[in-house]
C-alpha cells in the first residue's frame, strides 16, 4: 500500500528475490523479499481533504477462518521478535496489528539498524543484520498518533505483521527481509536457534548493553536467592487450611465445602 490510495504519488513494491552471488564480493545473498519504490509528497489536486502524503508499507495477508472462527499468530510465549533485513538506513516502522477493540490500532517500533546502506561511509553497501525488538516496548497507535492511555498487546491473537516507511523524505527506497520470526533469547543476547544468521549476531544496539559484568552481576544475584520460595498456602496455612480436610467447610456439611466438588 502507499499513499496512491488516496491520489498520492508515492509507489511501492514487495518484490521476492532468488538467492544469488553478489558478483564484486562474493557474498552470498539468501532469498529474501525486496521492499521498495520511491516517495513522493506531491499532493493531489482537487482534493483538499488530502493534507498529507509521502508513506508506503506492507503486511502478510489475513490468515483466513478455520471451523473455530478467525485464524491468529499466538506470540505470548516469546519476548522478541527477530528480523533478518539489510537497509537503506530510511526511517521504517514495525507494525504488529491485533484483534483489538478498536480495529485501527497498531502497535508500532521503530525498526533500528547498525549496518544500514551508508553507515561507515558513503560508499557502504550496509550488510544483513538480526534486529531484535522486545514486544512489550511497542507503542499502540491509531492513524499514526500515539494513543493514551497505553494498553498491553494482545498477544495471542496476532493479526499481522508488517513494516512502514513514513519518514515523507521523497526519493527512493529499498529494504530486504530475509525472515521475520518471534523468539527468546538467552542471556547473551543470542537468538535460540538457527534462521539464516551468524553466530552471535545481535542486531539490535541495545542488545550491545550484554556485557560480561552484567553477566556476572546477574549470576551473582541469582546465587543470593534463597533455594526454596515458599507458596501462598505454606506462607498463609491457616487460610488455606489442610489439604485434603476440606477443614473450611460450611456449617452444616461435615465433609467441608469445595467449589470444585
Amino acid at each position: 500500500m502507499s499513499d496512491q490510495s488516496v491520489g498520492g504519488f508515492s509507489a511501492a513494491q514487495l518484490s521476492q528475490i532468488p538467492p544469488s552471488t553478489d558478483p564484486q564480493t562474493s557474498e552470498e545473498i539468501p532469498t529474501h523479499a525486496l521492499f521498495h519504490g520511491n516517495i513522493s509528497t506531491q499532493l493531489p489536486q482537487n482534493r483538499p481533504d488530502v493534507q498529507r502524503t509521502g508513506y508506503a508499507a506492507f503486511r502478510n495477508e489475513d490468515r483466513g477462518r478455520s471451523a473455530f472462527g478467525k485464524l491468529f499468530w499466538d506470540i505470548d510465549p516469546y519476548t522478541y521478535l527477530a528480523l533478518r533485513v539489510k537497509s537503506d538506513g530510511r526511517r521504517y516502522f514495525v507494525n504488529i496489528q491485533t484483534d483489538s477493540i478498536v480495529e485501527t490500532d497498531i502497535h508500532q517500533h521503530r525498526l533500528y539498524t547498525r549496518e544500514h546502506k551508508g553507515a561507515t561511509s558513503p560508499s557502504d553497501p550496509g550488510q544483513w543484520e538480526t534486529v531484535l525488538i522486545k514486544f512489550h516496548e511497542f507503542v499502540r497507535t491509531n492513524h499514526g498518533v500515539v494513543t493514551e492511555p497505553q494498553s498491553e498487546m494482545l498477544r495471542q491473537k496476532v493479526k499481522s505483521f508488517g513494516i512502514g516507511l513514513i519518514d515523507r523524505q521523497p526519493g527512493p527506497f529499498e529494504l530486504a527481509i530475509g525472515a521475520i520470526w518471534a523468539t527468546n533469547l538467552n542471556e547473551r543476547g543470542q537468538i535460540d536457534g538457527r534462521m539464516d544468521h551468524e553466530e552471535g549476531d545481535q542486531g539490535s544496539a541495545r542488545l550491545s548493553e550484554v556485557t560480561e559484568e552484567k553477566l556476572a552481576a546477574r549470576a551473582e544475584e541469582k546465587a543470593k536467592l534463597p533455594e526454596h520460595k515458599p507458596s501462598l498456602r505454606e506462607r498463609f496455612p491457616e487460610h488455606f487450611g489442610k489439604v485434603g480436610t476440606g477443614d473450611r467447610g460450611r456449617p452444616g456439611d461435615p465433609k467441608g465445602y469445595s467449589p470444585f466438588r
